[in-house]
């Protein structure tokens, strides 16, 4: 069955049921009723109560059975146990929707669980969509229905809502009257038993009226499946952006971890990776989530080709701010041509300045605000413009307004208003609202909504690099990893690490485990010197800790010192300590140090990490993840968001490090991750990145398993969610 199939039915029915519906004004029933009542549905309305003869002045039927026409959606407020019955004679009556507002199911466990579930089975069965339990409902503006129990209807518009919470929605309602803010579609999903974010996402993204979709999230159900899907979406061929903020930022999950990768990554870093690859554009907060929708709303078909931002202001200090945002907020300001800056100067006094940010002084007219705007928006280094106003004696608010509401209408460059203030500049602000320019009273939020923009833009309007080829000896890692669990092992070091790695592309130097000084340092003469020395042992993971690793090793008698040197700094540092021997190991050409990282997470799989490696990795944690599989478009992103990246490329004259060997070797990793699910953590740090052209040496790594997912369904091979779902 279609995923979406069914769920016009809560939006557009052409009857409701309110079952639960109440006499009593204060109660879920009483307010539902009346909310869908006062907002002049234009459908047929009937309340369900065997102890009322009537609702709101509205005849009452003993259950949904006794109705005698049909009914398209069944709104329920009841406890578990006699929700079940009732939803059992709803989908006997024939109904294509059911939304549970009530509470007590799933999110507190027990019999409430289990109800939940047994509900859910029984629609699915039927082909009843299914929304909540524990929801405040769904409202839809442009069709007069408000079922849910907020009082407020909110105005129309070309934006919808989905949040996970339902004491959130009703905040968000308040907040966005205040706004004066619209709504396409309104809806609380509450348990998501059935109807799920992706399901909305799908559904909304085929609406007409729905131009920009906002979603508040606490969790996800599906993983992979959710970014496929998403990113057709927000980038495919008729795209629709999303705004999401998620609530749970922090988290203490990741400190058990054993590898680097592991305790730096955590479920947000999941989310941020989530986010990323779908297109999503996460906020930090429910005003910066207002502040970019009134961006994306108003710039629907006007999204900034780059990142350059031109800044009129008549004073000086806020067009200072905005510079500094607009510089924190990813976007840059423009560099005028020398025909914009002789257009400047020839339409404002001596005293302004045509620089960016431009000031046209304190005492400008609106035809100050147009001859500025119009000379930088021609500008073909400008790809947006930020105009301040600052209420002062002489300054035309409304006339201001009106000049831009006319340069927009005729640009095709997104342009944002600042109005600094609130009563001076109301009847400005109210007009821009009224004509679609975003208008918002500091220019901090006006710079980071241009930056949301411009994000979105970058993804919509990314290069597809032609991918990678490999030819990966599966079988070999999968042999040396099997062998591993049967022996009972969940920990692989870099002797047999670097054999999987090898089997996978990756440039290995070659390794040898010793057990005496004299094998370590024939050994060294063989594969000759320089080398480095490494303990090997299962209780000593980060072999630096302990003093277990010298490097720079050039004669026989240095590795002989070494050898007995590590030996009595890994006893020091565990008196107990289980010395399997000292690695032996060519040491690498010198090159960049960086880091690169796996770690599974349930639902959503392996997490792919890179960054600056070496001892610093946990330091200055700067890296980048991504959910496998990775293609070379996500390798190469990867790789250009961490802060490192300006070290890799040439920074002051160094050479340029092969950073296609490095996208290369993500790809890679990502198809090991995907191929071998017992796997569970791993790092290769560091790996050394050499010059342009001259590749990159994995000079460490280790291997966390997980026996029990032994004998997993192949994740290339596995079926989708969405083929295993009913919906």
């Amino acid at each position: 069955m279609n995923p979406i199939t069914g769920i016009d039915a809560l939006f557009n029915p052409a009857s409701v049921a309110v079952i639960g519906a109440s006499r009593t004004p204060g109660k879920v029933g009483h307010d539902i009723f009346h909310s869908i009542l006062a907002g002049d549905y234009e459908g047929t309305l009937y309340p369900v109560n065997p102890k009322a003869k009537a609702v709101c002045c509205v005849r009452s039927y003993p259950s949904i059975i006794d109705i005698p026409d049909s009914v398209d959606l069944a709104i329920v407020i009841l406890p578990p146990v006699h929700a079940e019955s009732a939803i059992r004679e709803a989908i006997s009556k024939g109904v294509r929707a059911i939304v549970i507002c009530s509470a007590g199911f799933k999110e507190v466990g027990g019999e409430g669980a289990e109800i939940e579930l047994r509900i859910a089975a029984a629609c699915r069965e039927a082909g009843v969509r299914l929304v909540g339990p524990n929801c405040l409902g769904v409202i839809n503006p442009l069709g007069k229905l408000n079922a849910s129990f907020s009082a407020r209807m909110p105005k129309a518009g070309n934006i919808s809502f989905i949040s996970q919470s339902g004491a959130l929605c009703a905040a968000v309602l308040d907040f966005a009257a205040d706004r004066d803010f619209g709504f396409s579609k309104f809806i609380s999903i509450g348990n998501k038993a059935d109807v799920d974010e992706l399901h909305l996402l799908q559904y909304l993204h085929a609406d007409p009226d729905t131009e920009v979709i906002m979603l508040y999230l606490e969790e996800l159900h599906r993983g992979p499946e959710f970014i496929h899907i998403v990113k057709e979406i927000t980038g495919g061929e008729r795209p629709t952006p999303i705004l999401a903020i998620k609530s749970g930022r922090t988290s203490d999950g990741a400190m058990a971890a054993v590898s680097h990768t592991g305790s730096l990554a955590g479920s947000e870093a999941v989310y941020d990776a989530v986010f990323t690859q779908s297109g999503i554009i996460r906020v930090d907060s429910i005003n910066e989530l207002f502040d970019f929708g009134v961006a994306f709303a108003c710039h629907r078909g006007k999204l900034p080709v780059s990142n350059r931002v031109a800044i009129i202001s008549n004073a000086g200090g806020p067009g200072i701010i905005a510079t500094d945002m607009t510089v924190s907020s990813n976007a840059r300001l423009a560099k005028f041509d020398d025909d914009t800056i002789s257009a400047l100067k020839s339409h404002l006094p001596p005293t302004a300045n045509v620089n960016n940010p431009v000031d046209v002084i304190g005492d400008a007219a609106s035809s100050r605000y147009e001859d500025a705007m119009e000379c930088v928006i021609k500008c073909e280094t400008v790809d947006g413009v930020l105009v301040i106003l600052t209420p002062q004696s002489m300054t035309d608010v409304i006339g201001t307004a009106e000049v831009i509401v006319k340069i927009a209408r005729n640009s095709q460059k997104p342009i944002f208003a600042v109005f600094m203030g609130i009563i001076d500049v109301s009847k400005g602000v109210k007009y821009l609202q009224e004509n679609h320019i975003p208008v918002y009273r500091f220019p901090e939020s006006a710079a980071k909504a241009f930056g949301a923009l411009y994000r979105y833009s970058h993804f919509v309007n990314r290069p597809h690099l032609a991918q990678f080829t490999f030819k990966h000896d599966r079988a070999g890692a999968r042999e040396i990893v099997q062998e591993a669990i049967e022996n009972g092992e969940t920990y692989i070091g870099e002797i047999r690490g670097t054999k999987i790695l090898s089997c996978y592309g990756f440039s290995v130097n070659p390794t040898k485990l010793t057990t005496t000084a004299e094998e370590a340092a024939d050994f060294a003469e063989h594969i000759d010197y320089p080398v480095v020395m490494k303990i090997v042992s299962p209780q000593i993971i980060h072999k630096s800790d302990g003093g277990g690793v010298i490097v720079g090793l050039v004669s026989r008698d240095q590795v002989i010192e070494a050898y007995d040197k590590i030996i009595k700094n890994a006893q020091a540092f565990k008196p107990d300590v289980d010395i399997k021997g000292v690695l032996v190991q060519k040491l690498a050409p010198k090159g960049n140090e960086v880091i690169l990282g796996m770690t599974r997470y349930p639902i959503f799989g392996p997490l792919l990490m890179f960054g600056t490696g070496g001892v610093f990795v946990e330091v200055f944690k700067d890296v980048s993840f991504r959910l496998a599989p990775v293609t070379r478009n996500g390798a190469h992103k990867m790789v250009n968001s961490v802060k490192g990246y300006r070290l890799l490329n040439g920074y002051r004259g160094s050479s340029k490090a092969d950073l296609l060997a490095i996208e290369r070797m993500l790809v890679a990793l990502s198809d090991l991750a995907m191929d071998i699910p017992e796997i569970k953590e791993l790092d290769i740090n560091p790996l050394f990145v050499h010059p342009k052209g001259k590749g990159a040496t994995v000079a460490d790594c280790r291997f966390i398993l997980d026996g029990h997912t032994a004998g997993s369904v192949d994740m290339r091979k596995a079926p989708s969610q969405s083929s295993l779902n009913s919906w």
